[in-house]
């Protein structure tokens, strides 16, 4: 795209021309080389969109009837109370990284904030319906990268998803969701609280307006965005047509480095990572195998990776015999108080614990990834 001369009314001629009909990222790119700014676009005949490769007059008199019809006025002041917001791709703020994929989304909604070191960004993605040993691996690999400065990207969905931000959210880290809706809307909605984490530890993303649901057609664009704005994506448990796939196909076809965690060879949520990893994914099973596949970063880099990684988990070995070395918080020490060598299920966690169950989740998380307690089937933890 272009570059532009910013000025006050540009976010609004940008979202006026992506939300015409028949306009996606591609041709907006098109629109935006042929005319130099999203306002002249706004501003040409049909017969001049017409002219414009593969557009054609029934594409052109689409866009030309309806690129006013989006109320830019009303979404710019809903953006305002939700404290969202908006970038378009010549904005400074834009993430350079997410520029250099085939087709970087034009509008970017954001609530939280983007920052440079967003450019060491790591996706790690997999099912909704996972594994135990899926969870906690998506947890390890968060936390421990997170831990030594990548900023952890995903989709925010139940099960893979929301274990690796919880795992980044653990270490203090930054991370990022992309939602497949509006950020007016939280999907899943039992991830209010994790949202609310994220965007003040990160950032929540969206290329789509603020009230659209979450239908099933918008995961797929969003995919392109997590992979887009990862140097690399890992991928722990997935069907073999499930949005994880996609997320590592979109991020091969970007040059982006595909890794995979191995899982039991009986499980149907194993069978998408080994196919990757057939099809010459990474096979990784630690930081170093992380490193080793992003071999263009530099030496002293992977050093500095390996040592913080080393640091976190001998911290977490460390309280396995320690608890008192460790600086937990007032929720985790309450919940570690809280439970015994039996089992105690998240509900009775939740009536015990005098915090909201958004932290109570993310100490849970953390609680694990130190070696202190253990998670059951059915929601149930336990002390080590």
């Amino acid at each position: 795209m272009a570059k532009l001369q910013q000025n006050s009314v540009d976010i609004e001629n940008w979202l006026k021309l992506i939300r015409a009909d028949n306009v996606g990222s591609t041709t907006f790119a098109k629109l935006i080389k042929h005319f130099g700014s999203a306002e002249r676009a706004l501003g040409a005949s049909v017969s001049e969109l017409a002219k414009i490769d593969r557009i054609g007059f029934k594409t052109a008199e689409a866009i030309a009837r309806t690129r006013n019809k989006f109320d830019t006025t009303a979404e710019l002041e809903l953006a305002r109370k939700l404290g969202v917001w908006i970038i378009h791709f010549n904005d400074n703020r834009y993430p350079p990284v997410l520029k250099r994929i085939y087709d970087p989304p034009p509008v970017l909604y954001v609530k939280g904030s983007l920052t440079s070191s967003d450019n060491l960004g790591i996706a790690i993605v997999g099912s909704r319906r996972c594994s135990l040993y899926g969870q906690e691996q998506s947890s390890r690999f968060a936390h421990l990268l997170s831990s030594a400065g990548f900023t952890i990207c995903s989709g925010m969905a139940r099960g893979i998803d929301t274990a690796a931000h919880q795992g980044a959210l653990s270490a203090g880290g930054r991370t990022i969701a992309v939602q497949g809706c509006g950020l007016g809307n939280i999907f899943p909605p039992e991830n209010k609280k994790l949202f609310e984490l994220i965007a003040e530890s990160g950032a929540c993303i969206s290329e789509l307006p603020l009230r659209y649901e979450p239908l099933p057609e918008n995961f797929p664009p969003r995919n392109r965005i997590i992979a887009g704005l990862s140097l690399g994506t890992i991928v722990v448990e997935a069907g073999p047509r499930s949005g994880a796939m996609i997320t590592a196909r979109m991020a091969m076809e970007n040059n982006r480095e595909v890794m995979a965690v191995p899982g039991k060879i009986d499980s149907p949520l194993s069978k998408g990572a080994h196919q990757l990893i057939k099809q010459g994914a990474t096979l990784i099973e630690s930081v170093e195998d992380v490193m080793e596949a992003l071999g263009y970063i530099g030496e002293q880099l992977q050093s500095h990776v390996s040592a913080a990684a080393t640091k976190a988990s001998e911290k977490i070995e460390t309280s396995l015999f320690d608890v008192s070395q460790l600086n937990l918080s007032d929720c985790e020490k309450t919940i570690y108080d809280c439970l015994s060598k039996e089992p105690l299920h998240i509900e009775e966690i939740i009536a015990e614990v005098d915090s909201t169950p958004g932290s109570i989740n993310a100490s849970l998380i953390s609680l694990r990834l130190k070696g202190l307690i253990k998670q059951l089937p059915g929601s149930m933890f336990l002390k080590n």
